[in-house]
């Protein structure tokens, strides 16, 4: 079902399993209104063969003033990528990302019932700061939001059921 460059929406499931651990303060609700929401930009980790997921917001301006501030202090903005998504500008939250097994994916994210592909710059800047940030977390660095190791650590231990 996983296929690169795309977005994804996520199985209710996944975030009940969370909660049950305790594990779902820091992620963002699975819906809003009824509708599928948040999208997530998806990426294979073949170490793991988990997915980590990247929420996109609309809220550009709010993470736009967030990126600055980032960028002014530290010389760039890791955790945050703006780009265009499906013809409008989406802010791609990196610091809100989390993994998942590939089976908690419901569907791909389509618009006329093609499959909207990310552009392949922004994909660029998202894997490279994707990358970035595992490296931090496999030091021992948190720069995400979420319990990663600890979400990571049920991903592969649910795999083994």
């Amino acid at each position: 079902m996983y296929k690169e460059g795309f977005t994804y929406h996520i199985k209710d499931i996944y975030f009940i399993n969370a909660k049950k651990h305790g594990l779902d303060k820091e992620l963002m609700s699975n819906k809003e209104g009824g509708s599928f929401r948040p999208t997530y930009y998806a990426v294979k980790d073949s170490s793991t063969n988990l997915i980590w997921v990247v929420p996109l917001s609309s809220k550009v301006e709010k993470y736009q003033r967030i990126f600055n501030d980032k960028a002014a202090k530290h010389g760039d903005c890791d955790t945050i990528v703006i780009g265009e998504y499906d013809g409008i500008k989406a802010a791609f939250l990196i610091q809100n990302m989390f993994p998942i097994r590939e089976d908690y994916i419901d569907h791909i994210h389509t618009r006329n019932g093609n499959p909207v592909p990310v552009k392949e710059n922004t994909k660029q800047e998202i894997n490279r700061k994707i990358k970035k940030l595992q490296q931090l977390l496999k030091r021992g660095i948190k720069p995400v939001f979420t319990e990663f190791s600890r979400l990571e650590a049920l991903m592969l231990s649910e795999r083994k059921l």
